[in-house]
């Protein structure tokens, strides 16, 4: 059963990426107080939340996060929240919002443009609750 998602903090990834599909599954790992879900970019979720903000509906190479009512975030803002949402050591990654967005996208891209070399894609199985947190996928 699919989780209320109007409540959470949705990332929004390439499905095809195996470094993003790395990144969810981390996400996922130390999501211990429930606040994520997830949807591909390319599932019909993702493609209504792209062309419903005017973004580019056919690459897939920014992450999103967005809070439903409040906010989104793209590339590396978004890590850095996902980051303060997950709290406790990763909240020291708050440092890096010293940075001028430029600046630090700058990284994000560079990792973005080599993300298919950096990692092979793999089959990930999620637990059936980490299901659950999956949007149209």
């Amino acid at each position: 059963m699919q989780e209320d998602w109007q409540h959470k903090h949705i990332v929004f990834f390439d499905g095809e990426c195996g470094v993003c599909n790395f990144w969810v599954q981390w996400i996922l790992e130390r999501d211990k107080k429930d606040q994520f879900m997830f949807a591909s970019l390319q599932s019909d979720f993702g493609q209504k939340f792209l062309s419903e903000r005017g973004l580019e509906t056919k690459v897939f190479n920014t992450l999103y996060l967005w809070k439903p009512n409040q906010y989104y975030m793209i590339k590396s803002r978004a890590v850095l929240q996902i980051a303060g949402i997950l709290g406790g050591i990763y909240t020291l990654s708050g440092i890096g919002k010293i940075f001028p967005i430029s600046f630090s996208d700058i990284f994000y891209d560079m990792v973005s443009r080599n993300r298919m070399k950096l990692a092979n894609q793999k089959c990930y199985l999620p637990t059936p609750h980490q299901r659950g947190k999956f949007i149209e996928v």
